[in-house]
């Protein structure tokens, strides 16, 4: 158990008894800290132990494990963003600088846990494990989702804003109405914040003791529109404590933070306790998509600043110095980011067989009529052109 959980936060039995679910909510601060929780400082210096804001260190294997995700990833990133450039992928959302939120929320999860990510969690759906041309199937426009939702639990990429929240929270309901001590992870942006199916969510996962862990990554621009224009909160966790969801904000490019505050949500979580808010401020480096003219909303000189909180070299200098992390080390870590990029470019330089038909398949269960009309439509068109 962890020191932030022990005093009111403690571990209990789950149970879906809506009376224990009552006195639990009583025993529950909801309000996040002053400040984003911090362990590490920008140089890789630890930070004064009131930042941690009682949350435990996470362990030295954990946080080697998300280092070198964390460097496959960036990787990943810049290999992604130049296959647009050759025109093998449609679009791209980099994550560059978002690494440490893109691993950390997966690092703390169980096999038996569910993800639903966003267009942006590429990098979180490779560092579960999913192919990287599997998990890039949706980017490169060759089919609806490109991997096994079922079979890695990952929910399929979701384009729209937060419609993928409530279906977090029904499947996490369901899965501890059966009994099941699973916890959903939701990934959502600044953007999505201001969403209705945000605020279903939110509500429902309160009403109903979900154990779902809500991950919104502020990396301060909503496309273009920076978060000043999004929202008056005095932070975007505050919108958690609305709803009588336990909610924390945490410094989103210091890794060895967020693994430790999403390790408490999750535990939290699983416990039966009800759901997790965590806000995690970041920046997003490179530009919203490669179809974006990032220049004519912000200034250069602010991404420069945030290179220098970069959060890969930030926990590479802390796990140095603290005679974690070797020289050979990383060079092993980069030999690694760079063989998974090798592997994944002829794959990707390769024209794909797809079928015009098959955009049709998998959408519905029972395809409706208005599916089948266009299927006919199209396949009259094919017939025709043959």
């Amino acid at each position: 158990m962890s020191e932030r959980s022990a005093p009111g936060r403690g571990s209990g039995a789950p149970h879906p008894d809506a009376g224990l679910e009552a006195a639990t909510k009583n025993e529950v601060q909801h309000l996040p800290s002053d400040s984003p929780v911090r362990f590490v400082t920008p140089d890789g210096e630890l930070a004064p132990r009131a930042e941690r804001n009682g949350y435990e260190f996470p362990s030295e294997k954990l946080l080697l494990s998300a280092y070198r995700a964390m460097v496959v990833g960036r990787r990943f990133n810049t290999e992604a963003t130049a296959l647009t450039k050759m025109g093998r992928l449609a679009v791209y959302p980099s994550s560059r600088g978002q690494e440490a939120c893109q691993v950390g929320g997966v690092v703390v999860l169980d096999e038996r846990d569910w993800l639903f990510p966003t267009y942006r969690d590429t990098v979180a759906l490779i560092s579960r494990g999913i192919d990287p041309v599997e998990a890039l199937g949706l980017l490169r426009g060759d089919w609806h989702c490109g991997y096994d939702p079922m079979a890695t639990r990952t929910a399929p990429q979701c384009t729209p804003l937060a419609t993928h929240m409530p279906h977090a929270v029904g499947l996490a309901y369901a899965a501890r109405r059966r009994g099941e001590d699973l916890v959903a992870m939701v990934y959502v942006g600044d953007g999505g914040t201001s969403e209705g199916d945000f605020h279903e969510a939110l509500n429902f996962a309160a009403v109903f003791n979900a154990p779902v862990v809500f991950l919104v990554q502020n990396n301060r621009y909503a496309i273009s529109v920076p978060l000043s224009r999004q929202s008056a909160a005095p932070s975007l966790a505050h919108k958690g404590v609305g709803y009588g969801i336990r909610s924390e904000q945490v410094d989103g490019n210091d890794a060895v933070a967020v693994v430790s505050v999403l390790s408490d949500a999750v535990a939290f979580a699983r416990t039966g306790r009800g759901p997790v808010l965590v806000e995690a401020h970041t920046y997003r480096m490179d530009a919203h998509t490669n179809a974006d003219p990032v220049g004519r909303y912000r200034d250069a000189s602010e991404a420069e600043e945030w290179i220098e909180r970069d959060p890969m070299t930030r926990l590479e200098a802390y796990l140095s110095a603290a005679g974690v992390l070797t020289d050979s080390d990383i060079k092993a870590a980069n030999d690694a980011a760079e063989d998974f990029a090798t592997g994944m470019r002829p794959q990707l330089n390769a024209n794909p067989e797809v079928h015009p038909l098959e955009i049709f398949d998998y959408v519905f269960a029972e395809p409706t009529p208005q599916l089948r009309e266009q299927r006919s439509q199209l396949e009259a068109e094919l017939a025709q052109e043959a």
